[in-house]
């Protein structure tokens, strides 16, 4: 490339090494090797495949790859630093994880959380079920960043308010698993979305940011459809929410003036403060806002009698980094109410660095190098990359039966190839959410399908048309890419 040639600038340690040596065929061996053992390690473990034994088949992918390496005079030092690197760049993700776990620790403990599903569950009437299904959830899933957590706690209520009503499971549960994947999505809360971001090297709120495009459409066509469909449901009775609010009261201090914390942290976001920064100052306030609010729960938390100084840094301090558990008078809740601190995110933080090894090799050997450059020769466009994301996201969903690892490795996969076209992370951060988070649920056999579909009682196959915002999601994410519009570019240097 000539030296007034345009070219985007890529941090050091993200430059991919490239080995002229290595086939396509070598460069995809070990990722064929590491799907396929994902794929039977799932079926082995199911659920808890995500206790650790996903993170060791990377490990193993990563040693496959050495393998390839030594054939192609790679050295193990040369590999070794490339992990290095890699790990050295999520860095700041894992910070932020930790300070999410933190954040979400204070905010239950303060009845933040408590509050805002208090207040959502009571916008519920007959006619607008399913709509306001969908908003509570999306609500609920945004205060938290859990879809499994919504859909196993609410959403279970909704299906139950539903039933009474005689309204069709299969479009409650659509609803609910609408509204729950829209916060799974975008929440700074949740995990897929700091691994999404991690994973393409995208600052996390830039890419909430960006999501946006997409995500906005995709969850107004889900509502209106949905407030269509309620309204043409012959319906009978009244939803009875009595004793879950009933529930609630009685554990929280319910008040709209803690929705005073996290305006802040948005108000904070707005102004552009470091993400860091603005968690830092959420999960302190939450932890003030707990011992305000809620002292009879923080001197119970903290295995005391009284409130005094050490009762209440004792408690919000476990809140902050430990497990905490708030029972209710009702069973279905108390899942909800529960989070884990710090501690929480340490099983996402491990797949990270599980993954930053395999692709540390992977870089060091040429093979995302090889591969990129297989893909670019064959998408011409910048809409065949993005197709090409998305498929690669349903593929892994599909064969590896995981929502992280449709993020993982089409992330470190595709990574490159943004970046050869002069596309910012974000663009790839965006489609890995819009086409590997969502569309998880809409597999029978992948976890979240199983998942959702045994706690909510409702098949995957009767529930799949009406997850209208999680099989939208991909078609608006290919809409946008294929009119261009707001493509974020790298910046460029001449």
């Amino acid at each position: 490339m000539h030296s007034k040639d345009i070219k985007p600038e890529l941090p050091e340690q993200e430059i991919i090494i490239e080995n002229k040596e290595l086939s396509i065929a070598e460069a995809l061996f070990p990722v064929i090797v590491l799907v396929g053992m994902l794929a039977y390690n799932i079926f082995i473990f199911g659920d808890s495949a995500l206790g650790g034994s996903n993170q060791f088949i990377l490990i193993i992918g990563a040693a496959v790859a050495a393998i390839v390496g030594f054939r192609n005079k790679v050295t193990y030092a040369q590999m070794l630093e490339e992990v290095g690197h890699n790990i050295k760049s999520t860095s700041g993700a894992i910070l932020i994880l930790l300070m999410v776990g933190a954040l979400s620790g204070t905010w239950l403990l303060s009845g933040i959380i408590p509050s805002m599903i208090y207040y959502g569950l009571q916008i519920l009437t007959p006619t607008i079920f399913l709509a306001a299904s969908l908003v509570i959830c999306s609500i609920i899933s945004l205060a938290t960043g859990s879809s499994w957590s919504t859909s196993a706690t609410v959403g279970i209520a909704l299906i139950g308010i539903g039933q009474t009503m005689g309204i069709n499971p299969g479009m409650t549960a659509g609803a609910v698993i609408s509204g729950a994947y829209f916060g799974d999505k975008i929440s700074p809360l949740s995990d897929t979305t700091n691994l999404a971001s991690a994973m393409a090297g995208s600052e996390l709120f830039d890419h909430i940011k960006y999501m946006l495009i997409t995500t906005v459409p995709s969850i107004l066509v889900a509502f209106v459809i949905f407030l269509v469909l309620g309204i043409n449901i012959s319906s009978t009775g009244t939803p009875d929410i009595s004793d879950k609010l009933s529930a609630i009261n009685a554990s929280f201090n319910i008040s709209p003036w803690l929705f005073l914390v996290p305006a802040t942290v948005i108000f904070l976001i707005v102004k552009k403060t470091q993400p860091l920064v603005a968690l830092l100052v959420g999960a302190l306030l939450g932890g003030v806002a707990a011992i305000i609010a809620q002292p009879d729960i923080v001197v119970k938390i903290a295995e005391g009698t009284t409130l005094d100084f050490n009762t209440a840094y004792k408690g919000v301090m476990k809140a902050l980094t430990n497990k905490t558990t708030i029972e209710t008078s009702n069973p279905e809740l108390n899942d909800l109410f529960s989070a884990k601190g710090m501690e929480g995110m340490l099983g996402t933080i491990w797949l990270i660095l599980c993954a930053m090894v395999f692709g540390g090799v992977m870089d060091a050997i040429g093979a995302l190098s090889r591969i990129s450059q297989a893909l670019l020769n064959m998408f011409h466009t910048v809409f065949g990359l993005f197709a090409s994301t998305v498929l690669s996201c349903l593929a892994i969903n599909v064969t590896a039966s995981d929502q992280y690892l449709a993020l993982v490795i089409p992330g470190k996969m595709y990574k490159k190839a943004f970046q050869d076209k002069g596309l910012h992370p974000v663009n790839l951060s965006r489609t890995l959410e819009d086409s590997g988070t969502v569309t998880s649920v809409l597999v029978p056999w992948n976890t979240c399908g199983a998942y959702n579909a045994g706690v909510l009682g409702v098949a995957t196959v009767d529930y799949f048309i009406y997850a209208i915002f999680n099989w939208i999601s991909p078609f608006m994410t290919l809409l946008v890419a294929a009119v261009g519009f707001k493509i974020k570019k790298l910046k460029e240097t001449v």
